[in-house]
């Protein structure tokens, strides 16, 4: 069953703090922090009004309905459009990365994470397979640059999924996390002045110096705040570094816990590690 779900919006303070779990009721109202007006890695300035992905029109841009399966586990297609201010869809879309969509889909809870890459079809609908691992909230990020349209622009939709539940507490901080056989480390503290993150990634003990390139880097980094999933999307410093270390320059959004979700490509596969950090304040 396809069917258009009618999304709301996350507002502050709905989703608890570091280990307390989050919350799955209806979304309602904006996140009353806002962020700092800042140009992004990309080049893409973005409005102080409103933290990035909090919100499903920006800039003069707007994530239409989603189209998805509305119960978990029904496998489907998950589909929707960018609309311009005149309430037209987008067509034109530029390469970020060596994609022209990057969709970003995470339980409120954080222990779900996907990056996927949809395909855009001539009317400006964006579709790829998708079925939903558990019942929840969901937040689906949209992070593209229109063709003229001024820059990268990163928006947010929440959906409410039925089905079997259980919410999962924000893990504890930790500046280490193993996928598979690889252990990644990080060096590096999270800050509103913004720095350097370093993660180094080892395999049975051994530094791994083989990364393979994906989206054009060694890495991918989304940091999302806990307490309102607010985006920030980096990459590295150093694109062809082949590791063991992936450098990154981040800035957050405001003193606060973060989930740290970075990817990295060996032997043919994306992995990711996830890591929970807690952002210090300016100088401190």
């Amino acid at each position: 069953m396809r069917t258009p779900l009618k999304l709301g919006l996350y507002g502050a303070g709905l989703v608890a703090v570091l280990g307390i779990a989050f919350g799955v009721g209806s979304l309602v109202g904006e996140p009353t922090e806002t962020a700092p007006a800042h140009t992004d890695a990309h080049g893409g300035g973005h409005d102080a009004a409103v933290a990035n992905g909090t919100v499903d029109t920006r800039n003069g841009y707007t994530l239409g309905d989603i189209s998805a399966p509305t119960d978990a586990g029904v496998a489907g297609q998950l589909s929707f459009r960018i609309l311009d201010a005149s309430n037209d869809e987008v067509t034109a879309f530029d390469t970020l990365h060596e994609k022209q969509l990057h969709l970003i889909i995470v339980k409120s809870d954080t222990s779900q994470y996907r990056h996927l890459h949809p395909t855009l079809t001539q009317d400006g609908t964006w579709t790829v397979d998708w079925t939903w691992p558990t019942g929840g909230s969901y937040r689906v990020f949209a992070d593209f640059a229109p063709t003229g349209g001024g820059g990268q622009v990163t928006l947010g939709r929440t959906l409410e999924i039925s089905g079997p539940d259980a919410a999962t507490p924000l893990p504890g901080a930790s500046t280490t996390a193993v996928v598979d056989d690889y252990t990644v480390t990080l060096d590096g503290q999270l800050s509103t002045d913004g720095g350097p993150l370093t993660f180094t990634v080892t395999r049975a003990g051994e530094p791994v110096r083989d990364l393979e390139p994906y989206l054009g880097a060694n890495g991918h980094l989304v940091a999302l705040r806990a307490t309102d999933l607010a985006y920030l999307h980096v990459h590295p410093e150093k694109k062809t570094d082949a590791g063991p270390d992936i450098a990154f320059h981040a800035q957050a959004i405001s003193a606060d816990s973060y989930r740290l979700f970075l990817e990295f490509k060996h032997a043919g596969v994306v992995r990711t590690a996830a890591f929970t950090v807690h952002a210090h304040g300016e100088h401190s």
